[in-house]
């Protein structure tokens, strides 16, 4: 029997011919990440040992993405712990405010991983490089400082669920759907401890940027990693940005799955996840009157250049519903900057939006759009959890950038079909 795609990464970082689901192995990491919540705690492990140095200045990411630009002083003290550290072993990966973005846009963006890598970061949505062809994964911040000493860590090698996308998308429908559709149907643990693949004709119809969105979202449905096999969209995007050899992985012909599930996109309509989990999800055309009294627009899931175009699009030339709030939040400096170029951020403050600077800041209900109590939030995130982005009695509700800015406009969960 073949190789999924997943196992031939892990078994190539092993030292292995090759690996099956159940088996342990110990494998090289090509880049551990740290953001300023897990880092800190990472790097205080690492000072208790008696090691003096990382094992590769190169092949860690440090990140202020979460609380950064600087909420209060305690994250103020987070965001220099971690500068400290990255300053005194001299971290090549480590961005400053004025040059960093949405870690899981960010590292991509810079070339920083790539097809055929191994990942792992402290954070859980580290699985969104899958998009690339790479196994890439959250850890805890112990596992992040183990890996910070001898560049490896240990897996379990998971099964792998094979999803594959028939049929031709319907306008307003992007990756985000796509995804929130699969969780819907299989449920948050419906790929528990699974690599999930994401395969089929549109998948291969998708740019980078929905891509990542799937992938990002894998850990939703309980996933280990997502993936999709590198194609020639995925070379496109890493030609010329990656900053290291890569190598292109695809999954065997006869390689073994847990599941294989088949869904046709041309079924499937803009997708609105209600609270308080990524499953409890309806077609906009069953939505029904839900008012809100936020809009976000931008996290690591929704932050790219393609998702702000797609929020443009909708509000320009509109105005956001009174007592409505709308923030706009592009992935990365070099996303700021192209919307500036192309007239978005205009867009977006002449409708009445607010433009934040690249943070994570809202999704986890740090800061710059915290819910109050009964407050109703839709939001191109990732999770709406109970209490996820501020009061535990207010609500998200997951959407795509287009469905987000159509409802920042009528003051209620609409398909921006209603204004179109």
């Amino acid at each position: 029997m073949g190789m999924t795609i997943t196992e031939k990464i892990l078994a190539a970082h092993a030292d292995k011919d090759r690996v099956s689901p159940g088996e342990m192995v110990m494998a090289r990491v090509d880049m551990a990440l740290g953001n300023d919540i897990t880092a800190p705690i990472a790097i205080e492990i690492f000072e208790k040992t008696d090691v003096r140095d990382v094992f590769d200045r190169e092949r860690i990411a440090l990140v202020p993405d979460h609380f950064a630009p600087n909420k209060d002083i305690k994250s103020a003290e987070q965001c220099k712990f971690m500068m400290d550290f990255a300053r005194k072993h001299n971290i090549t990966h480590y961005w400053e405010q004025g040059e960093m973005g949405i870690e899981h846009i960010l590292l991509p963006e810079q070339g920083v991983v790539a097809p055929g890598d191994l990942v792992i970061g402290a954070d859980s949505h580290t699985c969104t490089y899958g998009a690339l062809g790479a196994f890439s994964t959250g850890v805890g911040s112990t596992d992040l400082a183990a890996a910070f000493i001898t560049g490896k860590a240990w897996f379990l090698v998971p099964e792998s669920m094979k999803f594959i996308y028939k049929g031709e998308r319907n306008r307003w429908v992007y990756g985000k759907d796509l995804i929130l559709f699969t969780i819907g149907r299989i449920g948050v643990d419906g790929a528990l401890y699974k690599a999930m693949e994401f395969t089929g004709p549109a998948i291969e119809q998708l740019p980078m940027s929905d891509r990542f969105t799937m992938a990002n979202m894998a850990i939703e449905a309980g996933g280990k990693n997502g993936i999709i096999a590198p194609d020639e969209v995925t070379e496109e995007f890493v030609k010329g940005r990656a900053e290291r050899s890569y190598t292109l992985y695809r999954s065997d012909p006869d390689a073994g799955y847990a599941k294989e599930i088949e869904l046709d996109v041309s079924g499937i309509e803009p997708q609105v996840a209600f609270p308080f989990l990524p499953e409890n999800t309806r077609g906009i055309s069953d939505v029904g009157e839900v008012k809100i009294d936020q809009v976000v627009i931008g996290a690591c899931t929704n932050g790219h250049l393609e998702d702000m175009r797609i929020a443009a699009s909708i509000l320009k030339g509109k105005k956001v519903a009174r007592y409505v709030r709308a923030i706009i939040i592009p992935g990365t400096r070099r996303i700021y900057m192209e919307c500036l170029r192309e007239g978005l951020i205009e867009a977006f403050m002449e409708s009445g939006a607010i433009v934040s600077t690249p943070t994570c800041g809202p999704c986890l209900g740090g800061y710059m759009g915290v819910l109050a109590e009964g407050e109703r939030c839709v939001a191109t995130t990732n999770r709406n959890f109970v209490g996820r982005m501020g009061h535990p009695r207010s609500e998200v509700y997951l959407a795509n950038p287009a469905v987000a800015a159509a409802s920042a406009i009528t003051g209620k969960i609409s398909s921006p079909q209603e204004l179109v």
